[in-house]
């Protein structure tokens, strides 16, 4: 068996190789013209080939070693290659989050320009397109945010999103104030009813709470998706019951209004989803130690939203 290959002795072949000269390879490598010139020798004679003609000063490559030379030199070059994309990349991680669109859209994006700035050697990767939930050992994602708590892979660990959501009726303030002003529920039976069909609690669950109040909740435009159902709301086409977490940039802006008041039904919505072996990489821990500082500041501002 062969000892293993000397990578000295390679480094050396290939710049004498390129350069044509054991002088400039050794000037390359900091190295005598002697030293270049022992360990091309040691190659050849483990290998038992004749890599160059010495002729007088110069050095000529044989066939063999012109042979070699165009693989090693492809070799290096690639290495090189690798080695100055490392130096563009290597000051940051990318982060690659998997998240429901009504989460990504109404919470999570209008907060990431934060965290860039406090992370900055961090670049977040974010997708919403699954249709299904992703598969965190296939798909290359670090972290999903789920709606529900159903545990999906034996591999993953899951992370309940705090606070809890409330849901209540939500419009816009013309709707709340026109024609058949909203002060009372009974008064939800002069409005179109907007539906979140994937929603935890439905109409027909507010109404069981509200037994005296009877509502056509067979009509009304259905949405898949939280976010269009708060749009909905926003462009004056009903009234949605839909999440104060999702619905808190509207809010804040006046564009909704919860014209019953900010106490509602609470729910467990959203989970953080991750790989039990990666729970502890750098750039996971500390997206999450955010995120959770982030949910407990919208938590607070909950608490001061204007009702009308």
């Amino acid at each position: 068996m062969q000892s293993r290959i000397s990578l000295k002795a390679v480094q050396a072949f290939e710049a004498a190789a390129r350069l044509s000269s054991f002088a400039l390879a050794a000037e390359e490598l900091f190295v005598t013209p002697s030293a270049v010139s022992h360990q091309i020798k040691l190659l050849e004679e483990q290998y038992g080939v004749r890599l160059f003609h010495r002729v007088h000063r110069a050095v000529v490559l044989t066939d063999a070693g012109r042979i070699y030379a165009e693989e090693v030199c492809a070799s290096f070059a690639k290495i090189e290659k690798a080695t100055r994309e490392l130096g563009r990349t290597a000051k940051s991680d990318i982060l690659t989050i998997h998240s429901t669109p009504s989460f990504a859209t109404q919470w999570l994006m209008p907060r990431l320009a934060r965290f860039s700035a406090m992370e900055p050697d961090i670049d977040v990767r974010l997708n919403a397109s699954y249709p299904a939930p992703a598969d965190l050992l296939t798909q290359g994602v670090d972290i999903e945010i789920r709606y529900g708590t159903q545990r999906l892979q034996p591999a993953g660990t899951m992370v309940l999103l705090f606070p809890l959501e409330v849901i209540v009726p939500l419009c816009s303030p013309v709707l709340a104030n026109g024609e058949h002003p909203i002060r009372v529920p009974e008064d939800l039976r002069h409005h179109a009813l907007i539906h979140s069909e994937v929603g935890q609690v439905s109409w027909r669950d507010w109404m069981r709470q509200h037994r005296k109040v009877q509502l056509d909740i067979s009509r009304g435009p259905r949405f898949d998706r939280s976010f269009m159902a708060i749009s909905a709301a926003v462009d004056g086409l009903g009234v949605c019951l839909d999440s104060l977490l999702l619905a808190q940039r509207e809010l804040k802006t006046g564009r909704l209004i919860a014209p019953l008041g900010l106490t509602g039904p609470k729910v467990q919505g959203y989970t953080f989803n991750l790989l039990k072996s990666r729970a502890e990489l750098p750039k996971i821990r500390i997206f999450q130690d955010w995120l959770f500082e982030e949910l407990e500041s919208s938590s607070l501002a909950d608490r001061t939203l204007p009702r009308t």
